[in-house]
């Protein structure tokens, strides 16, 4: 899910979505209108999944859409290989999800542990450990 806003409103720590993935916003420039253009803004992202730079170049009074980020809470079921399996604490459904790229979570991830994850456009990633 993603909503619709228009460029000009978007601000560095935001996420928006550029070529269909979730990408943290890390740098805005705005550039000033010319004699007969509008001004343009050309923002700097980083995916959230992939960790790729990616760049978006629109109109200020353009729309581009921003993802719908829903914040859940799981408990780890098992892990195997670079799949971690969990337990939804709230529908009690259970997903999978692939393991954090991040070595300190990595370490502290074992079975029974309960973590923050982030469902956005259908695709889920460990965020942070509870507790």
């Amino acid at each position: 899910m993603s909503k619709p806003v228009y460029v000009g409103e978007l601000k560095i720590g935001q996420y928006v979505i550029i070529d269909g993935e979730p990408c943290r916003i890390v740098d805005f420039e705005k550039s000033k209108p010319g004699k007969h253009g509008s001004a343009k803004a050309r923002i700097t992202a980083i995916s959230a999944f992939t960790g790729q730079k990616k760049t978006l170049l629109s109109p200020v009074d353009g729309r581009t859409e921003v993802p719908m980020i829903d914040k859940r809470t799981a408990q780890i079921i098992s892990i195997s290989g670079n799949t971690v399996q969990m337990m939804d604490m709230e529908t009690y459904a259970t997903l999978e999800s692939p393991m954090p790229d991040d070595a300190e979570l990595k370490a502290s991830l074992s079975s029974g542990v309960e973590v923050e994850y982030w469902d956005v456009l259908g695709r889920k990633m460990i965020v942070r450990r509870k507790g």
